[in-house]
C-alpha cells in the first residue's frame, strides 16, 4: 500500500464523515444508520451498482464517477414520485487508489449532496480485486400510498418523456468510435453536449411532485426508450404506441438522424438517458405538463396506451413505422 493511504477508520473520519450530516447517520460512528420516516410518508429505496469500464471509464474524473453513481439512483427515486433523503455508499477501491483520488471522489459527492439536498447515511469501503465498483442505495420519501410504479399504465393514457432522448448513447459512441464526431458533422457544442449527457446524467428530481400527483405509471429511462416502454407495457398488461416523430431530440441527435438513420435508431434505444417515462390520464395531462414546466423540466407527449399484451409499436398517423432498433442495454 502507498504511504499516503489512511487506514479504514481514519479514511471514514477524514473523507466520509463530513458528508454525513443527517442525525440518522450517527456521524458514521456505528455499524448502521437509524432512520424514521416522517409521519404520513413512505420510504422508497433503490440500489444501483456501477463497475469500471462497464458503466463508466476507469480514467473518468473521480468527481464525475461519484456524481453518476449517485445520480442514477436519484433518477429512480424521482420516477417513483419520491424526494431524496439519504443514501448508503458501498465503495470497492481498485488496488492503485490514492488519497487524492478519494478526496476528489468525495468532492463530487459533496457537490451533488448540496445540489440535490441529500445526505450520506452510511456504507462500507473495501478493496476490490477487479477494478473500481460503486454501489449506492438511495432512500427517498413520498406521501403514504402515493409511490408511482411502472405497472399502472391504463388504456387511453398518454405517454410522456422528459428532456431529450438518445444523447447519452451518442456520447458513448463519440467516446469509443474514432472519427464519430467528424463523420456525422457534430459541432463542438454537439460533441460536448452528448459527452456530458453520458458522463453526467441529469436526474429529474424536480419532477417528483408532478409524477406523484398526475402519473399512473412512471420509470426512468436507463435501458433505452423502447426497451423501457416494453418494461412498462409488460408490467401494466397493455400495449404502448410511440410516434417516433414526437420523440424530443437535441440538435446533435437531429443531425445524427439526418446523416445516419441507423446509428440514430441505435442511440434512441441505447440507454443511459435517465429521463422520465410517464403514463398520464388524459384528464391529468394539462396539469402534468404545467407542473413539469413550473419545475423547469419540460415534457413531451410521444404516444398513447392501448389494450394489449405488453407490446410496443412505432406508428405515425396510425401507420406502422419501420425503424431498426437495437434491444436496448443488456446487463448479461
Amino acid at each position: 500500500m502507498g504511504t499516503d493511504r489512511p487506514g479504514e477508520f481514519e479514511l471514514i473520519k477524514t473523507y466520509f464523515a463530513p458528508l454525513a450530516k443527517d442525525p440518522g447517520s450517527l456521524g458514521l460512528t456505528d455499524d448502521a444508520a437509524v432512520l424514521s420516516p416522517r409521519e404520513g410518508y413512505d420510504l422508497v429505496l433503490t440500489k444501483d451498482v456501477l463497475a469500471a469500464n462497464i458503466h463508466f471509464f476507469a480514467d473518468d474524473a473521480p468527481e464525475a464517477i461519484a456524481a453518476k453513481a449517485l445520480r442514477v439512483n436519484l433518477s429512480d427515486l424521482a420516477a417513483k414520485g419520491a424526494r431524496p433523503r439519504g443514501y448508503l455508499l458501498g465503495l470497492a477501491l481498485h488496488s492503485d487508489w490514492t488519497s487524492e483520488w478519494l478526496r476528489r471522489f468525495c468532492d463530487g459527492l459533496a457537490a451533488d449532496q448540496s445540489a440535490f439536498d441529500v445526505q450520506l447515511l452510511g456504507g462500507d469501503t473495501i478493496r476490490s480485486g477487479n477494478g473500481l465498483q460503486v454501489s449506492i442505495t438511495a432512500i427517498g420519501e413520498v406521501q403514504a400510498g402515493q409511490a408511482v410504479r411502472r405497472s399502472g399504465a391504463r388504456t387511453g393514457d398518454k405517454i410522456f418523456v422528459s428532456g431529450t432522448i438518445g444523447d447519452a448513447a451518442a456520447g458513448l459512441k463519440a467516446r469509443l468510435e474514432t472519427g464519430f464526431v467528424a463523420k456525422h458533422g457534430f459541432s463542438h457544442t454537439d460533441e460536448r453536449h452528448v459527452l456530458d449527457r453520458y458522463l453526467l446524467p441529469r436526474p429529474r428530481t424536480r419532477l417528483a411532485d408532478a409524477i406523484s400527483v398526475s402519473s399512473n405509471a412512471a420509470m426512468d429511462i436507463s435501458d433505452g426508450l423502447i426497451a423501457d416502454c416494453r418494461h412498462m407495457a409488460g408490467a401494466s398488461g397493455v400495449d404502448i404506441i410511440i410516434d417516433p416523430e414526437k420523440i424530443p431530440l437535441s440538435d446533435a441527435l437531429r443531425r445524427l438522424k439526418a446523416t445516419a438513420p441507423d446509428v440514430f435508431a441505435q442511440c434512441i434505444n441505447g440507454g443511459d438517458d435517465y429521463e422520465i417515462l410517464a403514463s398520464v390520464d388524459v384528464e391529468n395531462q394539462s396539469d402534468f405538463v404545467r407542473l413539469a414546466a413550473n419545475a423547469g423540466c419540460p415534457v413531451a407527449e410521444i404516444g398513447i396506451v392501448r389494450e394489449g399484451t405488453g407490446q410496443v409499436r412505432l406508428c405515425k398517423n396510425g401507420r406502422p413505422v419501420d425503424m431498426k432498433l437495437e434491444d436496448g442495454f443488456r446487463h448479461f
